[in-house]
């Protein structure tokens, strides 16, 4: 039987582009699973659909993460629709914008440091006791972290706070994977690189741009979210595994760690 099988899986913004590639993927592989969205409904409401018409369990939640009470709250949605919780999938993230280190105001370091290090550190937070729960009556437990090529290499111009909040994530990966091994709890990342096909390079990334990028990729093609869901599910059923505090770069060859 799949090893995926009935487990219990969170995805925050699991309703487009990479989120829901991820959220199909895991309900492919069995998994039961609670979607948390920010404005997409009627995104979460196709996916639960879809997850439901292949026969697993799926719910799905608004909530704004960027509020301690929006992530104690979608994690309670979760548990309580699941009725436990073995994975976690900390996918939401955004640049919100391009900005030179001299026009990167307080406030807008604030808000990427917010969206992309705070509400995953939250999210986090809330999990790991139901997490913990899980892998004391099974073989363990999943926690898997979505960063960035951007947190490796630093970032096309203008994705500086980014970058750094990306950074943050793959840092943050790395130390939690050691604070969590004892109950039982594997932290591991992911750094994807140009995945095409999503809201986030339609909206920050010019026609020009991607194609220069590709230009330079060993396997002379961009990302698809396809290719990161494969991942996330591969990390995601290392519960029971010898894999933590790794990051698996997703980026056809242009960085090798």
């Amino acid at each position: 039987m799949n090893k995926l099988h009935k487990k219990r899986a969170l995805v925050t913004a699991g309703a487009q582009g990479i989120g829901l590639a991820i959220s199909q993927h895991l309900a492919r592989a069995g998994c039961d699973v609670f979607v948390h969205y920010h404005r997409s409904a009627s995104d979460a409401d196709r996916l639960v659909a879809e997850a439901r018409g292949i026969g697993v369990r799926a719910g799905a939640a608004a909530a704004d993460l960027t509020t301690a009470s929006g992530c104690e709250g979608i994690v309670n949605e979760a548990v309580s629709f699941l009725g436990g919780l073995d994975i976690l999938i900390n996918n939401a993230g955004s640049l919100i914008a391009r900005r030179s280190f001299a026009d990167g105001t307080d406030e807008f370091w604030n808000d990427v440091m917010e969206l992309n290090l705070g509400s995953l550190r939250r999210v986090t937070r809330a999990a790991v006791p139901h997490l913990a729960a899980a892998a004391t009556a099974n073989p363990g437990a999943s926690i898997v972290n979505l960063a960035s090529l951007a947190g490796r290499k630093g970032g096309h111009a203008g994705s500086l706070a980014y970058a750094t909040s990306k950074g943050a994530v793959i840092t943050f990966t790395r130390a939690l994977a050691g604070e969590l091994a004892p109950q039982g709890i594997r932290v591991n990342a992911l750094a994807p690189g140009l995945i095409l096909g999503t809201s986030f390079h339609a909206t920050h990334t010019t026609p020009d741009s991607a194609q220069a990028t590709i230009a330079g990729i060993p396997l002379a093609r961009a990302g698809t979210p396809d290719d990161v869901a494969r991942a996330a599910v591969f990390l995601a059923g290392e519960f029971d595994g010898f894999i933590t505090g790794a990051t698996l770069d997703i980026n056809g060859g242009v960085y090798v760690a």
